[in-house]
């Protein structure tokens, strides 16, 4: 499905030059966004009084690119910390933000501030807000570095480098797209993470199973389920090691080990050497939105009834 969002991260020359670049990305226009002004000039915009800001409008199919996979590149592509500066360029039109069009979206985009915000001791300086305005720039800033090869841009060329080279897979999974939210979608088929302490189930304690959103699978049960106080779901282990795999993550700058479903191949969470000692010593930290929980009393007649005696151990 074609979707849209809109990213400033300083000049907007870059920045449409590093989009235009990625598989999946089917348009790229430069422009002013949330502007206090109708159709300002760039003029106009430099001089700081028209509020706008020097944005990208994206363009993308996302069957072949989610949203998370957007925004960590974008991320990459700018200091999430700097306040009205990029680069070279200072100014009220080069903050950085993210602004989108459909609320469906707000939730994804929390939850990679959120994961990139771990990494910084200081507040991150990104805008997120819903598109007030657009306003296209003049046509000679229209994939300028295009046209100017060796013009001005403050991000690093290898990046410029790495994204020509990525090459999508499109995803045909057209049923499970339409029976997921977009959250749901970008952390099971994406591998983003959910906003910590305000999902729906870390502080989920009642007797019953979970099991993977995507497909059903049985993956953890309440009674290995317990208050970590990460922000996320905590079990010491999952109902059996053969419904998960663990592959090597090196995202956001850290090492660390990925959870997936062994039947869907749906990114679950993470596992760390910190868990109850008492009961392996691992913790799953697993996002809400990767799981369906069925409370008990409906296990039976959802047909996970040969579960129920797993509840008391």
């Amino acid at each position: 499905m074609k979707k849209t969002i809109y990213l400033a991260g300083g000049c907007f020359w870059g920045t449409e030059h590093l989009f235009s670049l990625i598989d999946g990305v089917e348009k790229t226009q430069v422009g002013y966004a949330n502007s206090d002004v109708p159709d300002p000039s760039y003029k106009m915009v430099c001089t700081g009084r028209t509020g706008a800001a020097e944005t990208v409008e994206v363009v993308y199919d996302d069957t072949k690119i989610g949203l998370s996979e957007l925004l960590i590149i974008y991320f990459r592509s700018i200091d999430p910390t700097s306040v009205n500066r990029q680069g070279n360029d200072v100014g009220s039109q080069y903050r950085t933000g993210i602004y989108y069009v459909d609320t469906e979206d707000l939730p994804v985009i929390e939850a990679v501030v959120a994961t990139v915000a771990r990494r910084y001791a200081e507040p991150l300086a990104v805008e997120v807000e819903p598109l007030r305005n657009f306003y296209p720039a003049e046509l000679y800033h229209q994939e300028y570095l295009y046209k100017n090869p060796g013009g001005y841009c403050h991000i690093d060329p290898t990046l410029f480098r790495e994204v020509k080279n990525r090459k999508s897979v499109a995803n045909e999974k057209t049923e499970l797209r339409a029976r997921l939210t977009p959250l749901q979608w970008e952390v099971t088929q994406n591998g983003a993470t959910e906003q910590p302490f305000i999902n729906e189930y870390d502080h989920e304690f009642r007797p019953g199973i979970y099991v993977d959103i995507t497909d059903g699978t049985p993956l953890f049960i309440s009674s290995k389920k317990y208050d970590s106080g990460c922000g996320w779901p905590a079990f010491s282990r999952p109902i059996d090691c053969s419904l998960i795999t663990e592959h090597r993550d090196t995202s956001f700058g850290r090492e660390r080990i990925e959870v997936r479903s062994a039947s869907s191949g749906a990114h679950l969470g993470h596992v760390f050497p910190d868990g109850p000692i008492t009961d392996g010593g691992q913790r799953y930290c697993i996002n809400s939105a990767s799981l369906r929980f069925i409370p008990k009393s409906e296990m039976a007649a959802a047909g996970y009834a040969d579960y129920i005696p797993l509840l008391e151990k």
